[in-house]
């Protein structure tokens, strides 16, 4: 298995021989204005630029879309992929969004598993934010607040789980507590609504995490590039290495990180 960090929350997860492209954010540095109601919404975004072309990131065998936030999937990405390239979401809301853009392979992932080529692939709850706090400031944004996870499972490669934007809660610890992963990718810039929530994890989730699940290598993405963010990749190893969270790794942009059962 290797992890690829392209930009923010967008992953190459190559896995039983098959390329995975996760949360394609493919526009430019800057295209984009910061997020009305959020911290730093006078920040343009995406702050850093991709490390690889547009087409390279492309170049995949299928798609996973944790949801349709706009810092997880944009125009570009729509127009870069080929249409009938097999495209996984979280529910039939989003199936129709993705289907509407003219793609034609468009499921829906099951709690219960989804088979694909060898792979077994199964939808995870979490929380986008405290839900009782941050889900009637999602509406008030007109944005949707849930966000799937996403557990890959296949013989002879280690057992990975994607939180997706999530904070630590119990759907994350259920998650951790079922599949037992031995790597667990988490989005951990600290995006925050104006009223201070966190809308995904801080140093503090990370650790939580660490704790949680003492036998897993954790992988901080979603770093760097949005404008809401408050935690950076230096302030989150300052914390690991405070905390000596050894098993916490923190890819730059363009970075690979391989892992073997």
């Amino acid at each position: 298995m290797k992890i690829t960090q392209i930009r923010n929350a967008t992953l190459h997860v190559d896995y039983k021989h098959t390329r995975f492209l996760l949360d394609p954010w493919l526009g430019p540095k800057g295209y984009m204005p910061g997020f009305e109601g959020a911290f730093h919404a006078e920040v343009r975004q995406p702050r850093t630029e991709l490390p690889f072309s547009v087409e390279q990131i492309a170049a995949a065998d299928a798609v996973i879309l944790t949801h349709v936030h706009p810092d997880h999937w944009d125009d570009f990405a729509a127009q870069a992929l080929r249409k009938d390239i097999p495209f996984f979401v979280q529910s039939e809301t989003d199936r129709q969004y993705i289907a509407a853009r003219g793609f034609t392979q468009v499921s829906v992932l099951s709690e219960q598993g989804t088979p694909f080529r060898g792979t077994v692939l199964y939808r995870t709850g979490g929380q986008h934010g405290e839900r009782a706090k941050v889900e009637p400031v999602c509406k008030k944004m007109g944005m949707p607040y849930d966000a799937m996870g996403v557990v890959f499972q296949a013989p002879e490669e280690p057992t990975l789980y994607v939180a997706g934007d999530t904070i630590f809660c119990p759907e994350l610890c259920r998650a951790l507590d079922t599949y037992r992963p031995d790597v667990v990718v988490v989005n951990a810039c600290g995006a925050r609504v104006l009223t201070g929530d966190r809308l995904i994890m801080v140093q503090e989730d990370v650790k939580q995490v660490a704790d949680y699940a003492p036998q897993a290598v954790i992988v901080a993405s979603h770093m760097d590039a949005v404008s809401h963010l408050t935690v950076t990749r230096e302030d989150l190893q300052q914390f690991v290495q405070a905390h000596h969270l050894s098993q916490v790794k923190i890819p730059a942009d363009g970075e690979s990180l391989e892992f073997h059962k």
